[in-house]
């Protein structure tokens, strides 16, 4: 089932204006994705050139290599031209590896595992 309603004319005209363009997007799962807008098809779904995924933990972030990259439109959460006169990223942040940032991101997780299982535990023993 599709959910391409009356208005979708207007998604395709406004992304028509960033063909060409460094885009950042959002995608449902959390991710974001940057590159080239290139293409994009009646159902809104692009076609990024050059892309790469950039993974931020914390103050650390590591944009991964992609390359041409498909987009459905469903995926698509929220998406924009990046402004390519000011600094991508604050002075604060620092560029590493994939291996450092998947080992950042293991971490992450595991906090926050370990937080929520605490957080049950005080719950069921009634602690606030």
């Amino acid at each position: 089932m599709s959910r391409i309603g009356h208005d979708d004319s207007f998604l395709y005209t406004s992304l028509a204006t960033y063909l060409g363009k460094k885009l950042v997007v959002l995608l449902g799962d959390g991710r974001h994705r940057l590159g080239l807008l290139r293409s994009f098809d009646q159902f809104a779904s692009i076609v990024l050139e050059g892309a790469c995924e950039r993974v931020i933990v914390g103050d650390l972030y590591c944009d991964i290599p992609l390359g041409l990259n498909i987009i459905r439109r469903e995926n698509v959460v929220l998406l924009g031209e990046m402004d390519m006169e000011k600094e991508e990223l604050p002075s604060h942040m620092t560029a590493v590896s994939t291996v450092e940032i998947k080992r950042a991101q293991k971490a992450e997780r595991d906090a926050t595992y370990l937080k929520g299982s605490m957080k049950n535990i005080m719950e069921f023993l009634g602690i606030d």
